[in-house]
């Protein structure tokens, strides 16, 4: 496997059973926020980083059969809360957490495979915001999957968090 942030190859593979926590970087996003061939730019699963591609956008959003899911505040706040005690529970440390508009980042050292980490925040965050008073409606609150890396060692690490708590909100005021 290689270390997304790094280029570097790594002996284990992050699937199998775990015995020593890993540290992630993990991404995802609300239904219909960020679809294949967006002008930003967008990831193809085991392809990585590809270009915009409009007309593939366009038949993405065709095909939604729901209005795309925005969270507001109080959405944001009650993502990053359930996570939070989810880590906690889990006895997983978990460095920053961002929940936006559109998509929500996680660091976090785990012992268990990535995808189950992942699919564990965003299931517990789908249960908190269908139980608020404002909750989504949508069938799907969050596109399938979600992006993972791995973070390996201390400078890394700071680079990610860095960028989860800051770099994101600089971005969103077009700094």
């Amino acid at each position: 496997m290689i270390n997304m942030l790094s280029g570097t190859a790594l002996a284990a593979d992050p699937e199998s059973t775990m015995n020593e926590p890993i540290t992630y970087f993990i991404t995802w996003t609300t239904y219909g926020a960020w679809l294949p061939g967006d002008s930003r730019g967008w990831r193809k699963w085991k392809s990585g980083e590809q270009r915009p591609r409009p007309l593939l956008e366009a038949w993405c959003r065709d095909q939604m059969n729901e209005q795309p899911v925005l969270l507001d505040s109080t959405h944001q706040a009650n993502v990053e809360s359930i996570c939070r005690r989810h880590a906690e529970i889990r006895g997983w440390r978990l460095y920053a957490i961002s929940a936006r508009s559109n998509h929500v980042h996680i660091a976090v050292t785990a012992d268990a495979a990535p995808t189950k980490v992942r699919d564990q925040f965003k299931a517990n965050a789908t249960r908190v915001l269908r139980q608020e008073p404002n909750s989504i409606k949508n069938a799907k609150v969050w596109t399938r999957g979600g992006d993972v890396e791995i973070v390996d060692g201390e400078d890394s690490l700071e680079q990610v968090v860095l960028y989860i708590t800051e770099a994101q909100g600089r971005m969103e005021r077009g700094k």
